[in-house]
């Protein structure tokens, strides 16, 4: 078992690094038609008031200290929707107390990943014969600086378990509370490639869309995989 207070810092140097989402969730614009943090204050107060919807697609941004958003960069949105939109049930490296922003060495990885999360999401759910899934590519420049690398610990660790991530959620939360930015990490889905795990969308520099893609639950497994459109 890794001790997570030994762990060495990244090299120090600006990534392009790769994200899916699904189509369904659009860009907030309570974050993106803003260049700073006072104007964010006035423009929230003002939809606090007139317009709960786009507080609703804004999630809770009590999660998140308006200090840590990077107003102004490209794509601001998807950068902070993580933060502001918790799984309750949490992810690899959070308990569910805290977001995080997942981003993948390539556009493959960051498939591998998000393929398999979403064919153990719809085995779940009981007569679904079809589905076509739409999934929004992303493209995510941002600065490493800082962050904590993971890389040099092997996949039969207890920290990459494929089916448990007891292991890696003490190494999330011990990292948030100690202010680090992230983590650098090997993928489980695609062996042999990276992953990151940003704990504060503080060093994200742009994140835009990139492509689109479609994934088809056949009933019993998503059977195929297609790119539809590029940018």
């Amino acid at each position: 078992m890794v001790r997570w207070d030994s762990l060495p810092e990244v090299e120090p140097t600006k990534i392009t690094s790769y994200r899916l989402v699904n189509s369904r969730f659009p860009p907030i614009p309570l974050f993106d038609d803003v260049a700073d943090a006072e104007e964010f204050e006035a423009l929230h107060e003002l939809q606090t008031r007139t317009n709960p919807r786009l507080l609703n697609q804004a999630g809770r941004i009590e999660f998140i200290p308006s200090s840590e958003i990077p107003f102004g960069i490209p794509g601001c949105s998807y950068a902070v929707s993580p933060f502001t939109h918790v799984n309750p049930e949490g992810s690899r490296f959070s308990d569910g107390s805290f977001g995080i922003l997942y981003l993948a060495d390539t556009p493959a990885t960051a498939l591998a990943e998000v393929r398999y999360h979403q064919q153990r999401y719809w085995s779940g759910v009981t007569g679904l014969a079809f589905d076509r899934i739409l999934m929004r590519g992303l493209s995510c420049k941002f600065d490493q600086t800082g962050m904590m690398d993971m890389t040099q610990i092997t996949l039969d660790d207890p920290v990459y378990d494929s089916n448990s991530y007891a292991a890696a959620r003490v190494a999330g939360v011990k990292l948030k509370q100690a202010g680090v930015n992230g983590l650098k990490y090997n993928s489980v889905r695609s062996p042999g490639n990276v992953c990151w795990g940003l704990l504060t969308p503080k060093p994200v520099c742009s994140i835009v869309q990139s492509s689109h893609y479609e994934m088809i639950w056949d009933g019993k497994a998503i059977s195929s995989v297609n790119k539809i459109t590029s940018v």
